[in-house]
């Protein structure tokens, strides 16, 4: 088999490259895809997207001990599914700081500056309240308002207006970004069910006929003759075969898989390579390195009022900086908010809402690594999260702000006061409290980072240095992460590599 342009990864940035790439009439398109179809009745509702992890569709995988969380490990979801992550993550559309793709560009992602990539953003999106400056009308992606919220989640946005925060009705991807309480966008058609990456652009991609969708697919290597991408050896019902791209091949594994498949092909760090026997292709050391992932830090408050379950579970959020430095900064801190969903609650709790401060600018880096050169273990995350003492510093100033935001009137006539961690938990302990509990938001990125120094992996085209006809498409190309949630982002990174792709025709 060949095809002109092989994806590999039906995941968020595949399922965008591949419908724009097999709807150009120029190409025809090969996606390989490790999971099958998303046909889980959990993946479709909002409200048991829990059930999905650990699930067949989840990849499981377990990250090593972090020094920094008192060498706790944790699990972290990933999609082997149609739609990859966007099949199992919390439909929250978000895209990020205007100043994250500014900064983008100052460290050698030339091209990448918000304002170039506002129109992808724009593109990607079918807005409920239509086109305007900050938003499309007519993407593949619907992007809705909580139509639901609960009582609690709009006296939240009532309570950052009381400390002096924008509100309450902040649009997060508007002008202005930061300081700001409103209700989240979510990605969910007009009938409350999500709408992943395969629901919406692989599925009008599958309608042109110049996509050939191979499922249950799993990449094992990168083949290269002369330095250039040739063809994707796969393994499918335990029998291996190669699909040859005539073009080129791009990579859409996700911030763990693939820099594990760059690896296994030979690209990366020359030294780790050579010792696991794996012939050198390309000395990339920055392959799998510059990990960067959001920790939350849930705080619980018991309800004076029977909260119903929300639609969602995150259902409003605020942006804030926790050091006077920060001003010309994205924001350090997210806040997500809303009533008490059963799956998550402290047991015996009762009704209850949580504010949950998130570390969306972190210090830490981790890598990723090869485990072995069998394609089918798993790579072996080493998120080396809080290992900065200033990530711990400002989940602390962010359990500290959730204690005024619920001390406002705003939330004085539902709040019974504080759970978890308990006001016995004061700001001496707070800091180890956080090592002990902390989790992740399962937000990985920047493992195959874009610029010009000898660590990034790949150039503001996304072809990966040294390595003609490859390109790689997904988070783990983010320089540094996004201050919040990183589908939106992603969506456009896929939506850009379309056009790099079409543009060198």
């Amino acid at each position: 088999m060949d095809a002109d342009v092989v994806i590999v990864g039906a995941g968020t940035a595949g399922c965008v490259a591949a419908y724009r790439l097999a709807t150009s009439g120029k190409l025809n398109v090969a996606l390989l895809e490790a999971g099958g179809e998303d046909s889980a009745p959990a993946i479709h509702d909002p409200k048991r997207l829990f059930e999905l992890w650990g699930s067949k569709d989840d990849w499981g995988i377990v990250t090593e001990p972090s020094p920094g969380l008192h060498g706790r490990r944790i699990s972290i979801a990933r999609g082997r599914v149609l739609g990859g992550c966007s099949s199992l993550y919390a439909m929250i559309h978000v895209r990020g700081n205007r100043r994250d793709f500014d900064l983008w560009e100052a460290l050698g992602a030339d091209g990448w500056r918000y304002d170039e990539c506002l129109p992808y953003f724009k593109r990607s999106e079918a807005y409920f309240e239509g086109s305007s400056e900050f938003h499309g009308g007519g993407g593949p992606l619907p992007v809705r308002q909580n139509p639901k919220p609960t009582a609690v989640a709009t006296a939240f946005c009532a309570a950052a207006v009381e400390l002096g925060y924008g509100g309450p009705n902040w649009d997060h991807n508007g002008a202005q970004q930061e300081d700001g309480a409103g209700l989240y966008a979510y990605n969910v058609f007009p009938d409350g069910t999500r709408a992943s990456t395969a629901q919406t652009y692989l599925a009008l991609a599958r309608r042109t006929g110049k996509l050939n969708l191979i499922s249950d697919a799993q990449a094992t290597a990168i083949l290269l003759e002369n330095g250039r991408a040739v063809a994707v050896r796969y393994r499918q019902g335990g029998r291996e075969q190669d699909i040859r791209a005539v073009r080129e091949v791009m990579v859409c594994g996700g911030a763990f898989h693939s820099p594990h498949l760059l690896m296994l092909s030979g690209i990366g760090e020359a030294a780790s390579l050579r010792a696991l026997g794996i012939k050198v292709q390309e000395d990339l050391p920055g392959v799998g390195n510059n990990l960067q992932d959001h920790l939350l830090q849930p705080v619980f408050y018991r309800s004076r009022q029977e909260l119903p379950v929300p639609e969602f579970i995150a259902e409003a959020g605020l942006f804030v900086r926790t050091r006077q430095g920060m001003q010309a900064a994205s924001p350090n801190l997210q806040f997500h908010f809303g009533a008490g969903v059963p799956a998550f609650n402290p047991p015996g709790l009762g009704s209850n809402f949580a504010f949950v401060p998130i570390l969306v600018q972190p210090l830490s880096r981790g890598r990723v690594r090869l485990k072995s050169v069998n394609p089918l273990d798993l790579p072996v995350v080493e998120p080396n999260y809080l290992a900065e003492p200033e990530d711990a510093r400002t989940l602390v100033a962010g359990v500290q702000l959730a204690r005024r935001l619920a001390k406002t009137q705003a939330m004085s006539m539902i709040s019974a006061g504080e759970a978890v961690p308990g006001e016995a938990v004061d700001n001496a302990d707070l800091e180890n409290f956080i090592r002990d509990h902390c989790s992740t938001v399962w937000h990985p990125a920047g493992t195959c980072a874009m610029g010009l120094d000898r660590m990034s992996v790949v150039d503001p085209q996304l072809r990966v240095h040294g390595i003609d006809g490859l390109r790689v498409a997904d988070a783990s190309v983010m320089p540094r992460i996004t201050a919040g949630n990183t589908h939106a982002a992603t969506v456009m990174i896929g939506e850009r590599a379309a056009d790099f792709v079409l543009a060198a025709l």
